[in-house]
């Protein structure tokens, strides 16, 4: 297997196939050295568990993703490709892979796979489509859907576009695995994910996102599994997720949607055949139980978020009669239900669905784990409570790092501070693990710099707000627009909007106000256009040229504490020993504050001014931290020299 280490050095060598066959490639050290290393990790010894892991943090610009997934496809191995976002799994489909085929390894297959709800369920089609449910939605689009099904090969609501991505239509055409009747299904001869199985069983490489990959790793701890098949080896990009995901699927859930949807289904499934008075109890049951969803969403406070559940409970006089009343109407429907699960494999999932609710009712409400947060969250329309593990290292280790060859962990973000220590420690990663830093090749001493302002109040001063909305006017003037501001709170964003809206000579665009996708081709086809964000804007966007000239942050992205979760965490920090602001808070807000900065340089050609508006990182010990972290551009403290760098950019 040393073979796959020079046959893939060889592709990424200067005079190699990449330099000869990619369109403007050149030979990037960098890339070359991440290659090399990622073929090592599929070479090494399958005893030695320190060769099989890798941690690689490569910044914008090295080449990552064909990085790792040349040496995947020259290992022959089952490797799964775990992404954090749509976007760069369409771009290792539409554009790696073919390229890969092409030049490199032409008998490769890939199949990118997605978690169920993109699909739809045949049985679930029928079963609305015969219902006397069908006026409830609209007639062009059940005909639509109708004469889809005529052409789709795959079932992905991916290819209806005109469908809405909050479709409560598409909600009632797919099945979860618990509302899956597997190989007693009417329809599972054309089932599309038995035939997404089949095909994946076929294909090499597997692209699929991090929340499919954990759900299937939680669901194999209890031998049953997802929609993927048995692999070889893992690659990770955007690794810098893992822990936040992995928590959601590693911990317990219950829900109002699932009562309803369970209620629901099974009054469905009574109108199916003869009998009906057979079903009268049934169907009373199903009913009680739709009541009870309604009565649990009404019991928790009003106010949108997530919240220890432990607070709720104090606040709620009715929980132990709540509480009582919801065991025995879920209780009651499984009595019920037990009489006829013998019928069919459609009443037995019923019961199942029934049981694994009431289970994981027990499990949130009844018991008090101290490795587990007990929390509950409230949406627009509905209320969840859940419980997380407090650590998911133990989990990784036990049900995951021993069962695959190989287990790659790349992004631009792992290291806080110049290290890896906190990647190490939130994962669980053995200390010898070989890591490999790598810095962007993008030439930000010349190209660009970097603005902390001087005399500056920091952000819990009471002058704080008004400066920042000068400052950043005197910015934006002196940027013509060209930029994106990204701010830590929607309450920031919004009172910098109505400050600007009437300021600007520039279009002004702000996050909500339409799709981000929208927002983001508004945004780039707009050169001197300003576009106010927060959240989900702080990744993901990849804008080259002059139209992002210019990145604006408001202050160090640190969380809010009182999230339950992180709470947890720094409780349990704290209870060990440790500084829990130091080894956790800090780490994180520098890799979010990193991928915020990283919207600027996207390619060679590319310029501009990184504005960080909080004198933190100067004034508190902290600051050398992030600093240590920050990219290597040219520090100015005053608005003049912003003016006179956007000058002689402009000339």
């Amino acid at each position: 297997m040393h073979d796959l280490v020079e046959q893939t050095t060889d592709i990424f060598a200067p005079g190699g196939i990449l330099s000869n066959t990619l369109p403007g490639h050149e030979a990037r050290p960098g890339q070359l050295e991440m290659a090399a290393a990622v073929a090592a990790s599929f070479a090494g010894d399958e005893l030695d568990l320190q060769n099989h892991m890798l941690a690689v943090e490569a910044e914008t610009g090295i080449g990552k993703t064909l990085a790792y997934l040349v040496p995947a496809a020259l290992s022959g191995q089952k490797v799964i490709i775990s992404t954090g976002t749509l976007n760069l799994q369409e771009q290792i489909l539409k554009k790696e892979i073919p390229f890969i085929k092409k030049h490199i390894v032409p008998d490769l297959t890939a199949l990118c796979v997605k978690g169920r709800q993109n699909y739809l369920c045949l049985y679930r089609w029928h079963q609305l489509y015969n219902s006397a449910q069908l006026p409830l939605f609209e007639n062009a689009h059940l005909d639509a859907i109708a004469g889809w099904l005529d052409t789709t090969q795959s079932g992905d609501r991916a290819e209806l576009d005109w469908l809405p991505d909050n479709s409560s239509l598409w909600r009632e055409l797919t099945a979860s695995s618990s509302q899956c009747l597997g190989m007693n299904c009417p329809d599972s001869s054309n089932c599309f994910i038995n035939t997404l199985r089949k095909k994946a069983a076929r294909s090499q490489l597997l692209i699929v996102n991090h929340h499919l990959f954990f759900s299937d790793l939680a669901l194999r701890r209890f031998g049953f599994a997802e929609v993927l098949p048995r692999y070889e080896s893992v690659i990770f990009d955007e690794a810098h997720h893992i822990e936040n995901i992995a928590t959601r699927y590693f911990g317990t859930s219950f829900s109002h949607f699932q009562l309803l949807d369970l209620s629901l289904d099974i009054e469905k499934l009574c109108e199916e055949g003869d009998g009906a008075s057979k079903k009268e109890h049934i169907i009373q049951s199903a009913k009680a139980l739709g009541s009870e969803a309604k009565s649990f969403l009404t019991i928790f406070p009003a106010e949108k978020g997530r919240f220890p559940l432990h607070d709720a409970i104090e606040k709620i006089n009715s929980w132990p009669e709540d509480i009582l009343r919801l065991e025995g109407s879920l209780s009651q429907l499984i009595g019920r239900l037990e009489g006829r699960s013998q019928l069919n494999e459609a009443w037995n999932t019923m019961l199942r669905r029934a049981e694994e609710l009431l289970a994981n009712f027990k499990t949130i409400t009844a018991t008090q784990s101290p490795s587990f947060v007990y929390w509950y969250e409230r949406r627009d329309k509905t209320v969840s409570m859940s419980a997380s593990p407090i650590e998911i290292a133990g989990e990784l280790q036990e049900s995951f790092y021993n069962e695959v060859k190989t287990i790659i962990f790349t992004s631009a973000t792992l290291t806080a501070g110049g290290n890896f220590s906190y990647l190490f420690d939130r994962l669980g990663l053995p200390r010898k693990t070989p890591t490999l830093q790598l810095h962007s090749p993008f030439d930000y001493e010349n190209r660009t710099k970097l603005f902390i302002p001087n005399d500056f109040p920091e952000p819990a001063a009471p002058t704080y707000f008004k400066e920042l909305q000068q400052s950043i006017l005197d910015i934006l003037t002196a940027s013509n627009g060209r930029a994106l501001v990204l701010f830590t709170s929607f309450k920031s964003m919004h009172l910098l909007h109505h400050y600007l809206a009437d300021k600007l000579p520039y279009p002004l665009f702000i996050q909500g106000s339409a799709p981000k996708q929208i927002l983001i081709d508004r945004f780039s086809n707009e050169t001197h256009s300003v576009l106010l964000a927060v959240a989900s804007f702080w990744e993901g966007v990849n804008i080259p040229g002059e139209t992002l000239s210019c990145v604006i942050i408001d202050k160090l992205p640190f969380e809010v504490p009182s999230d339950p979760v992180i709470m947890a965490r720094i409780n349990k920090i704290r209870q060990d020993g440790g500084n829990p602001f130091i080894d956790f808070q800090v780490p994180r807000a520098i890799l979010t504050l990193r991928q915020g900065l990283g919207r600027l340089m996207r390619s060679t050609s590319d310029s501009g001014l990184l504005a960080i508006m909080d004198v933190r990182l100067f004034t508190k010990r902290y600051g050398s931290l992030f600093r240590k972290s920050l990219p290597l551009s040219p520090l100015i403290r005053n608005i003049e020299d912003i003016h006179r760098f956007f000058q002689n950019k402009d000339q």
